[in-house]
């Protein structure tokens, strides 16, 4: 049975935990940690089936099949190294972090040499398969409109730098508009769709992103358009928040669970 190490004990590391004690995942949950520790009391108090021990993600690598970041962007760098190096394959969540090619480069280069496997889940929107698909031939542009209510966005970077009072915006108002390079680094715990779709398509700096702030929604909403030799594809997605964080949508740990069950099971569909 695949050994699991959950290295994050948010809104997204609390429902994979549940999800692996509850039989979702065909997995055992072994290790955990935090930097929080009433999230990890939270985390365990929670957990029917499974008693796992804390560890520290140097302890962790050695010990588990597999280890799950949903921690920050920040995390990324100490846990990929760490998970490669020890021969550990990883996933993950807080895909963000990659827009430092260095980053992105030395992860590649370490699981290619050490045989692991780096995984990102698809997240919070619909349409990754068909964009990994289009991909195998020309792309022409690739675009991302997220649109969120004031809580989604309140305490962003860009938000504080700017000194934007989202309380006092009526109306449905675009915040940024750039590439996902620049968005990642300025609305870092709200777009990790966007590095999603640049890994998947044309790249960081030619993702084009939109940010939205609307105060009439009650759901994150996130549109992709692309174009490419293929045709045209849009989606949408009106994604419930997360009970536990209003900045995640609840899709995005449920992405992850997905993810995890496909790496247990022998039958899978999608690209």
């Amino acid at each position: 049975m695949l050994k699991i190490g959950v290295f994050g004990c948010g809104a997204i590391g609390g429902e994979i935990c549940r999800a692996i004690d509850n039989g979702q995942i065909e997995a055992e949950l072994y290790a955990i940690y935090d930097h929080h520790d009433e999230s990890l009391e939270w985390v365990k108090s929670s957990l029917e089936n499974f008693d796992p021990q804390i560890m520290e993600i140097v302890e962790m690598v050695r010990e588990v099949d597999l280890v799950v970041e949903c921690a920050s962007q920040q995390a990324v760098y100490e846990v990929v190294p760490a998970a490669l190096h020890a021969k550990c394959d990883v996933m993950v969540v807080s895909v963000g972090a990659f827009v430092d090619t260095q980053l992105l480069e030395m992860a590649e280069n370490i699981a290619r040499e050490k045989n692991c496997r780096i995984y990102v889940p698809s997240g919070a929107i619909c349409g990754i398969d068909g964009l990994i698909s289009a991909s195998a031939a020309a792309l022409h542009s690739v675009t991302l409109t997220t649109e969120k209510p004031p809580e989604g966005l309140r305490g962003a970077p860009y938000v504080l730098k700017n000194n934007i009072d989202i309380d006092s915006i009526t109306g449905r108002t675009v915040l940024f508009e750039g590439s996902a390079t620049e968005a990642v680094q300025s609305f870092p715990a709200n777009v990790n769709v966007a590095a999603t779709l640049s890994l998947a398509g044309i790249g960081f700096d030619n993702t084009r992103v939109r940010i939205v702030l609307n105060p009439a929604l009650t759901r994150n909403i996130h549109e992709i358009a692309v174009e490419g030799e293929f045709g045209r594809f849009t989606s949408r997605v009106e994604n419930v928040p997360s009970p536990t964080n209003p900045k995640t949508s609840y899709l995005a740990p449920l992405s992850v669970i997905s993810t995890l069950k496909k790496l247990t099971q022998s039958f899978n569909v999608g690209t």
